[in-house]
């Protein structure tokens, strides 16, 4: 049984990625960690494990290669579109991934790195252009401002009855626009939706604008509120 350390900041794909290896029979999650101390804890404590890590954490490097060497672990980096993968594999990782990877190569990438092999797509050699996401471009264009904001608060991990506190208006009124939603951007859930969001460089850089800008405007409104 392959042992998996899963560590992501980001709640909705740390799911999401856990929901795709827990197809293979061969894999168990053993430590799932949000933050990169937590990460460095759960390598000591679980050796002879397959670290998978967002490179979004920004981890000391040279400190992650020590510990996986001393531990007899692996590492496979979850890399942010546009970085080359190159440079994650001259620290030491032994496979590297995007964000944009899909379950079939997620597994094959576990599978190949506890093989000894060091595994990384011909494709992800290179960072990506800026143009490449055509899916996401459209997306994007397609989704209303209002329909952006609540995609960026369902990334955040918010529910339906906090969404529409935030938004100022009903649960109904939110389910009526997730389908909305789910209908443009060809997903039936919303933690597809969040992993398709994630996944497109240009849509997840629109929600995250979106979700600062919220957060400044709500930020506003409670220093207006006690003024």
């Amino acid at each position: 049984m392959n042992k998996i350390i899963l560590a992501d900041s980001q709640a909705i794909f740390r799911a999401g990625t856990a929901k795709v290896l827990a197809m293979d029979d061969d894999s168990r999650i053993i430590a799932q960690c949000n933050d990169v101390d937590r990460l460095y804890h759960a390598i000591t404590t679980f050796p002879g494990s397959i670290v998978i890590f967002a490179s979004s954490l920004q981890p000391d490097f040279l400190r992650m290669k020590t510990l996986l060497e001393t531990t007899g672990s692996r590492g496979i980096v979850i890399a942010e579109n546009g970085e080359a993968a190159s440079n994650f594999l001259q620290q030491g990782v032994r496979g590297v991934v995007f964000r944009s990877v899909n379950g079939p190569a997620l597994v094959e990438c576990v599978r190949r790195v506890v093989a000894g092999e060091t595994w990384v797509p011909p494709q992800l050699m290179q960072p990506s252009a800026p143009n490449d996401d055509m899916v996401g471009t459209r997306v994007r264009d397609r989704l209303t401002p209002k329909e952006m904001r609540i995609v960026a608060l369902i990334v955040q991990g918010c529910k339906n009855r906090e969404i529409a506190l935030r938004l100022k208006t009903t649960e109904q009124v939110i389910k009526n626009y997730l389908r909305s939603i789910y209908d443009k951007t060809g997903v039936s859930d919303r933690l597809e939706l969040a992993l398709f969001t994630i996944h497109h460089r240009v849509l997840a850089q629109a929600a995250a604008e979106v979700g600062s800008k919220l957060e400044a405007e709500e930020q506003g409104s409670k220093t207006n509120a006690v003024a």
